[in-house]
């Protein structure tokens, strides 16, 4: 059976009208652990955590509605002047686009369930992007790896160890076979061994409940020493004295402790997650991944084919994902070409009688980097 949260705690923690907080719970009730998305295959419920993440944020812009003088009698009087005003206040407090996409996207799912499709849109649909600094970037343009910061994985993480084995383990296993934080917590090195097909399957903590496999290859040492230090009720390495939180705020602080952070070494522990799907690029593409700025490509055939082997290891759902940990050879050369002067600026203005994509195209720079350029000027 599905965790379902405890709605009347959380909703009652906020400052809401009786009406507004029981009509509210009335739809939790029925919707909380309902999954709202497009690109999510799994049909498994909403974790616990996600649940509470979606309630709080409901409730969070329903109080904010109300500090702003809407005096909302309940959560079906919410329209799309209500929704507008949330957004320009986001934005007006510098929250980055990130954060607001996913207000909308919780709020989208409220009104879904009252059966108001069209009431919530996309964070385009209320700001330029651009003018509001917004533009979110889905391609890397720097290198997040351990390695390509100076970071040996491999000293470092048995240094961590000597503070705390299980914080080691768990990097060896993100190291390893490409985890996210959530999935090496969670992760049942035991349970997870497919022997038969030398697989690893990773169905916990999953982003978006999408479960997938990844090759243990070589690697059934980092899975012994995990499953040596596993859990003997829950079965994963989180101990069985700590909650899920705990042992994440204890985690981080060991990592802080020996400096993984971007103030630090400049790098984080999900920068081992890069580095294991930059490998995997450079093993079916014959050449190391784009973001690593080697000047050599793949015939079209291979480069592709790496592509989808670095998206099915990550665990997403489109192949423009992989960009996000390999870069593209079109991004990169980009940046590797001089910044264009002002000047020049002008005069490719100038020569296509001001439209910017033209000018963009022959300056050989996104539109974006020319208004960049424009804006500094």
């Amino acid at each position: 059976m599905a965790a379902i949260l405890n709605v009347r705690a959380v909703v009652r923690g906020y400052r809401l009208t009786p009406t507004v907080s029981a009509e509210l719970i009335l739809l939790l009730d029925e919707h909380v652990s309902s999954v709202h998305s497009r690109t999510r295959i799994s049909a498994k419920p909403l974790s616990i955590k996600t649940q509470e993440l979606r309630v709080r944020a409901i409730c969070a812009a329903l109080v904010e509605l109300r500090e702003g003088g809407f005096a909302l009698a309940s959560p079906w009087n919410l329209r799309r002047k209500h929704i507008e005003w949330l957004v320009q206040r986001w934005v007006s407090v510098k929250q980055s686009g990130g954060t607001i996409e996913n207000k909308l996207t919780y709020l989208r799912a409220l009104a879904d369930w009252m059966n108001k499709d069209n009431l919530v849109g996309t964070l385009d649909d209320y700001v330029d992007r651009r003018e509001n600094g917004l533009a979110r970037s889905y391609v890397a343009e720097v290198d997040r790896s351990w390695e390509a910061n100076g970071v040996n994985a491999h000293e470092k993480i048995a240094e961590i160890a000597s503070t705390c084995p299980r914080t080691a383990v768990q990097l060896r296993l993100q190291a390893a076979f490409g985890l996210r934080i959530e999935e090496s917590f969670m992760l049942q090195p035991v349970r997870a061994v497919n022997d038969i097909d030398m697989l690893l399957e990773v169905t916990r903590g999953t982003k978006g409940g999408r479960d997938r496999v990844v090759p243990i290859e070589e690697k059934y040492a980092v899975l012994e020493a995990a499953a040596r230090l596993a859990n003997p009720l829950t079965g994963s390495t989180v101990p069985a004295d700590r909650t899920l939180k705990q042992w994440r705020n204890w985690y981080y602080y060991v990592l802080e402790r020996h400096g993984i952070t971007k103030s630090g070494l400049g790098v984080t522990s999900h920068g081992l997650r890069h580095q294991y799907l930059q490998e995997v690029y450079e093993k079916w593409a014959g050449v190391a991944a784009p973001v690593k700025q080697a000047g050599k490509r793949p015939d079209a055939e291979r480069h592709s084919q790496a592509i989808r082997r670095v998206v099915e290891a990550a665990g997403h759902s489109r192949p423009t994902k992989a960009n996000a940990y390999i870069s593209t050879f079109a991004r990169q050369e980009r940046l590797a070409k001089p910044t264009p002067t002002i000047d020049e600026v002008r005069s490719a203005l100038e020569a296509a009688a001001g439209n910017k994509s033209h000018a963009a195209l022959a300056l050989g720079i996104s539109r974006q980097a020319l208004y960049r350029l424009l804006d500094a000027a």
